[in-house]
């Protein structure tokens, strides 16, 4: 089983990579459960119809327990969805629902139950504390991937999650796969992204390419990968999706 987290900054693409990535794994034949990590509950969103499934905390709110077959929903892609949720707004910590649902998800063995090939974590990168520091300091995740653009800020949220995982990886946690830079088209952006991936000493894994593809199929509520499948967009999702299920980081991109 390959257990990747996947952070960005957020706004910066983050879910819509992780989404297209989990619908092209599917779509070589893996069993993909992907786990949306952020409070918003959207990660799992153009997989499930554009619609947002019930999450983990609010399933517990309203049930007092539940069983997995209320936590997990499959894709008309065959992807598993789980979204673990936040609290209420203004009550509780955000970080404390990742928690909350990644121990749900153990207590009622979803891993053994559903067998994935592969995990796909998408966790907000914005803040490297507390839940949101889970999957890689848990010990869940194998690997961590920064979805990242030319922007300053979403840079400035690389490094600082590059610095965490440094951090755990001296404990024998996650390590730090690479960047894969979700262009924006802003001037100079691959020198920026290349150079900022030497400053942290880490690979850009993957370029994807600013496309009208992406929103087109978001308004339809699906992935470029179901909506547009012969695309040229579609090919560079399936290309990192392979990258991705490599035992080892690949290096080369298009």
């Amino acid at each position: 089983m390959k257990k990747i987290a996947v952070y960005g900054k957020g706004g910066i693409g983050k879910s819509t990579t992780v989404s297209n990535v989990s619908a092209a794994l599917a779509g070589l034949g893996l069993t993909v459960l992907q786990i949306g990590c952020d409070p918003k509950a959207d990660s799992t969103r153009n997989l499930t119809g554009g619609k947002n499934i019930l999450t983990v905390l609010d399933t517990l709110r309203e049930k007092g327990d539940a069983a997995l077959s209320d936590l997990v929903v499959k894709s008309s892609t065959g992807v598993l969805c789980v979204e673990s949720g936040g609290p209420v707004p203004g009550v509780g910590c955000a970080g404390r629902g990742i928690i909350t649902a990644f121990e749900k998800l153990e207590e009622l063995d979803a891993y053994r139950v559903y067998k994935p090939d592969v995990v796909l974590y998408d966790v907000l990168g914005d803040v490297v504390c507390g839940g949101f520091a889970m999957p890689i300091r848990g010990g869940y995740a194998d690997e961590v991937c920064v979805v990242t653009s030319g922007e300053m800020m979403s840079l400035y949220a690389a490094s600082n999650i590059a610095r965490a995982v440094g951090s755990f990886g001296k404990r024998g946690y996650a390590t730090l796969r690479g960047l894969i830079l979700n262009a924006k088209n802003i001037e100079g952006e691959n020198e920026l992204v290349d150079r900022a991936a030497a400053e942290i000493e880490t690979p850009v894994l993957y370029r994807l390419p600013r496309d009208p593809l992406v929103q087109q199929a978001e308004a339809q509520g699906k992935t470029v990968v179901e909506a547009f499948p012969d695309s040229g967009m579609a090919a560079h999702y399936r290309a990192l999706a392979r990258l991705l299920a490599e035992e080892t980081a690949g290096g080369g991109c298009p």
